[in-house]
Formats: structure tokens, C-alpha cells, sequence
């Protein structure tokens, strides 16, 4: 049987797995085994650099542009590089300034896409709004406008978007994908992994499969699973990713993560030093900046906390992308507690997702604003999503406004779930929690 058919087979039988601590065991699909899918990079390089030569030659080609804008966003993918979000905005504006959207949904579409990826999430969300008026039976305008939705924290209107998806009469890859992410909002975290399970053995299916979009959906599995405590079955995904897209960087850096958390302190910290080599993304700095203070390699880290904030004000496309992440690297770190609050609360005033009102909540508290950060921390918890950050948050934050009891299990319900869901703040969550008792 080839690998399609046993990619097919797979979905019939079912396992017991059951993420997450204390959550209700249901049937998920087996998982096809993982294998080397043939990288196309060297092609999509060739037909980048064809591309580009085709529009230089026919500067009207609106066809050829929204393609290289299709061909940047993968390499954006598969890299990580944030100079193909560039690139890639510019030829999607190129396509539509060449024939406009009403007559060039392709060229829209891939504009909706860059936004997206640039973080500039209300732009995407416009955009994908005209696409489903301009193709109201195509998949593609309600799953950027779901994606959009999700991160503006406009939950409603991602319910609708999403509902209009899952009545489409077939399941394809994005819309398993979206219906796990909503799965993982709430909190059913066994449903999610059943989406995204669906979602890779669809994947497995196409002809011929895209080893990145395979290896995203085995790399997003591991995620599952290691926000839920899983360090084991985490590990085998990201494993699995690295198999089937060897040096794919999310898993390279969720692998060093979990090292960190399995104790492998120097494995992770020699993980990390790859990827960084690959793509020197500000997360992955900084996890291991606090690897090295962990092990008291205290110059080093003070050089990859230098890094953080140099690569989060690098250029413009940096600093939107960045600037969440960077009010927290400041407020887990009691650096700068005005800065990261007043950007935490600009952001949110846009974008007023459960992770924003976290963000403005954390930087709050760091900033003495403990009443604020109490009503924003409730609103970052209203769906019940299951997520050890978001409970020590919420425990650090009861401490501060001196409610013993609900800082006590709030601590008790993070370390349960993941007893290392980040190895600086771990500890000071375990520090706390002692204090508590």
C-alpha cells in the first residue's frame, strides 16, 4: 500500500490518546508514520528567481506577480525570514495596481494573506470581508477572515466565518486546521488534536504533499501536546516534523524546548544555538538567554537579551511583528514595566484577543497597576482556555492584589498542567506557590 493509502487506512483506526490532564479521553485518528517528503526548495528558488525576471521583462504581468507573492509567502514558511513579507506585500500590491479586485480575486487573496502574516490583522480582515463577497461559494476569504477574527479577538464574527466553513461539503486541510485552533480557544484540547490530525492525514493525501504544511500540522500537535504536560508525546511530533522537513525551525526550536523541560539543559541550550543560526527569531533568543541565566552562563545572556530588543526594533516589519512579544520579554524579565504596559495596552486597544488582555494584564501587574491587571487577566481566561501562562499569570496576579487562595490554585492549576511550560517562569511560579502555603 502506498503512502496515501496508508494515510487513508489510518483514519479508520482509532486510539485512546487523550491530552491534557485530567480532560476526558476520546478516540483521535493514528497518525501515518513520518517520512522524508522530497523538499522542493531548489525549485521554488528557481521559480522565485524566473518570477521575478518574467515581471521585470512585462512589468504588466498582474499573473505573474500575485504568484511570486504566493512563492514569498512559502519561503516565509518554511525559513522564517521576515524579509519575504516584504516582497511579498509589494507583489501582491503590484498584481492589484495592474487590474484591480474585483476582477483579480487571486491578487486580493494573496494581499489578505501578507497582512496576515504581517500582523496587520484588521487590514487582512477587510480584505478577506471583500474576498467572500467577491467569491461567496470559495473556501479561501472565510478561512483569512476566521484567522483574522481569531487574533482581532472579534470571537463572534470567527464563529460565523468559521460555521460557514465547516458547512463546506468537503473537509480540506485549512478548515481542520481553523476548527482546532477554536477547539484549542475553549479549552477541548482532545477535539483540537482530533482536527489536527485530520488535517495532516489530508495533507498526506495531496498530490504531491507540501512537506511544509506536513510537517506545520506534526509541529502543531507537538504544541498541543506540550501545552498540555505531554513532554513525551510532544517530543515525538517535533521529531517527526524534523523528519519529514529536516531543519524546519519551529520544530528545531519547540525541540529545544522540550529539552529544557525534560532537564537537558545543555541540549536545549545546543538546540537553540542552531535554530538561532537558521532564523535568530526574538522568542527563540530569548528562551535561550534565560537557558544561559538558568546555568549561570550570565554573560551570554545578558548578550541575547541585548539581542531581543535589537531584533525587535531591526525595521518596521520587526517592530509590528514583534511588539507583543516584546512587552512580555520586558515584563517576564521586570525590565522597562512602563514601555511594555503602555504597548501592551496600545496593541490591545486593536486587537483585543484573549492573549492581548494577558498581555495587558501581565504588564500591568509589573507595572503596580494591580486592579487593572485583575480585569484584564478575567478577560483572558472567559473562555476557559487551557494554558499554563495564562493561570501562573492570573496566580502571580492574585498574589500581588493578596488573595492567598485564588493565587494558591491558580499556581497548583499551571505546574499540574505543565509543570515546565517556560523554564524561567516555571521556577518562579513553583518560588511562589511556596510562598502561597
Amino acid at each position: 500500500m502506498n503512502v496515501i493509502g496508508l494515510a487513508t487506512a489510518a483514519m479508520v483506526v482509532l486510539i485512546c490518546i487523550g491530552y491534557g490532564r485530567g480532560e476526558a479521553t476520546t478516540a483521535d485518528p493514528v497518525l501515518p508514520p513520518a517520512t522524508l517528503l522530497v523538499p522542493d526548495t531548489d525549485q521554488v528558488i528557481a521559480t522565485i528567481r524566473s518570477l521575478e525576471e518574467k515581471v521585470k521583462q512585462n512589468p504588466d504581468d498582474f499573473i505573474a506577480y500575485t504568484k511570486l507573492a504566493g512563492y514569498y509567502l512559502q519561503r516565509q514558511r518554511e525559513i522564517g525570514s521576515n524579509e519575504y513579507l516584504t516582497l511579498a506585500g509589494r507583489a501582491a500590491h503590484a498584481s492589484l495596481t495592474i487590474l484591480p479586485a474585483e476582477q483579480n480575486y487571486s491578487g486580493l487573496a494573496m494581499l489578505a494573506q501578507t497582512e496576515q502574516a504581517l500582523h496587520n490583522f484588521a487590514a487582512a480582515r477587510d480584505y478577506a470581508v471583500q474576498l467572500t463577497r467577491l467569491g461567496p461559494d470559495k473556501n479561501i476569504g472565510f478561512e483569512i477572515l476566521t484567522d483574522a477574527l481569531l487574533e482581532l479577538g472579534e470571537y463572534d464574527g470567527a464563529r460565523r466565518a468559521l460555521d460557514r466553513l465547516r458547512s463546506s461539503t468537503d473537509k480540506t486541510v485549512g478548515i481542520q486546521i481553523r476548527l482546532g485552533k477554536y477547539a484549542l480557544l475553549y479549552g477541548r484540547t482532545t477535539e483540537a488534536v482530533r482536527y489536527l490530525s485530520e488535517a495532516l492525514v489530508l495533507a498526506l493525501e495531496q498530490s504531491p504533499p507540501s512537506s511544509e504544511t506536513v510537517a506545520w500540522c506534526r509541529w502543531q500537535l507537538g504544541e498541543i501536546a506540550f501545552t498540555s504536560g505531554d513532554y513525551a508525546t510532544a517530543e515525538q511530533h517535533y521529531r517527526d516534523a524534523l523528519t519529514t522537513f529536516p531543519n524546519f525551525f519551529r520544530a528545531l526550536a519547540s525541540f529545544a524546548r522540550v529539552r529544557a523541560a525534560r532537564g537537558d539543559h545543555a541540549g536545549a541550550i545546543a538546540q537553540y544555538e542552531q535554530v538561532i543560526r537558521i532564523f535568530p527569531d526574538l522568542p527563540f533568543v530569548a528562551a535561550l538567554g534565560d537557558l544561559y541565566q538558568l546555568t549561570g552562563r550570565k554573560k551570554e545572556a545578558v548578550a541575547q537579551y541585548a539581542l531581543v530588543e535589537q531584533i525587535a526594533r531591526l525595521n518596521a516589519v520587526n517592530g509590528t511583528l514583534y511588539n507583543r512579544q516584546l512587552s512580555m520579554f520586558y515584563a517576564d524579565h521586570d525590565r522597562n514595566p512602563e514601555d511594555a504596559y503602555a504597548n501592551a495596552v496600545k496593541e490591545y486597544a486593536v486587537r483585543r484577543d484573549i492573549y492581548g488582555a494577558d498581555a495587558v494584564a501581565w504588564t500591568a501587574l509589573k507595572a503596580g497597576r494591580v486592579v487593572e491587571a485583575q480585569r484584564a487577566i478575567t478577560e483572558a481566561l472567559r473562555f476557559g482556555t487551557r494554558d499554563a501562562k495564562l493561570w501562573y499569570h492570573a496566580g502571580m496576579i492574585a498574589a500581588a492584589a493578596g488573595d492567598r487562595n485564588r493565587a494558591h490554585d491558580f499556581l497548583v492549576r499551571a505546574l499540574k498542567l505543565n509543570p515546565e511550560f517556560d523554564p524561567w517562569q516555571a521556577v518562579i511560579a513553583r518560588k511562589s506557590l511556596k510562598a502561597e502555603q
